[in-house]
């Protein structure tokens, strides 16, 4: 059995471990090999980048799928340009209640989005229109990884 990590400042991967009270040993037995637990400690502590294939595989096994979106968003330059990161998971109520304000907000921005873009280009006075429209869109985008996170990790896949 290993012992408890006594570290203080934890990165995110031995935090999810340790939130699950796993050993590195039985996540290398979890994985049956594919992630060693020397592999793993060192990840942990810096001396090694996680892979995407280290990461779904811990994701998995803690069951903690926001590890895959603080890879993709702090730890891979295209995900930080184009992932939304999702910081918290909320409950499902709080999730759906913000995925109906997000479409409010739309149907709002419905009809200017349609004067904007109906002849293929947007104008310097249409800009600021434009500009709250893909806002709105990037709460929604995120809103929606918060819905896919959360069933991820409250409806497992077999």
């Amino acid at each position: 059995m290993g012992r408890k990590s006594t570290k203080t400042k934890k990165n995110v991967y031995q935090q999810a471990r340790d939130d699950i009270n796993m050993t590195r040993a039985a996540v290398e037995d979890a994985t049956e090999g594919l992630l060693s637990a020397s592999r793993v400690e060192k990840i942990e502590n810096g001396q090694l980048k996680a892979h995407p294939e280290d990461v779904v595989l811990m994701a998995d096994i803690y069951n903690k799928p926001e590890l895959c979106n603080y890879f993709c968003t702090k730890e891979c330059q295209i995900g930080e340009k184009y992932v939304p990161a999702i910081d918290i998971i909320h409950d499902l109520p709080q999730i759906t209640m913000s995925i109906l304000s997000s479409l409010n907000s739309l149907n709002k921005d419905r009809e200017r989005i349609i004067d904007i873009t109906a002849d293929g280009q947007i104008t310097e006075d249409e800009r600021e229109d434009f500009e709250t429209f893909r806002r709105h869109l990037a709460e929604m985008s995120m809103t929606i990884e918060a819905l896919k996170l959360w069933a991820d990790k409250e409806l497992p896949r077999d």
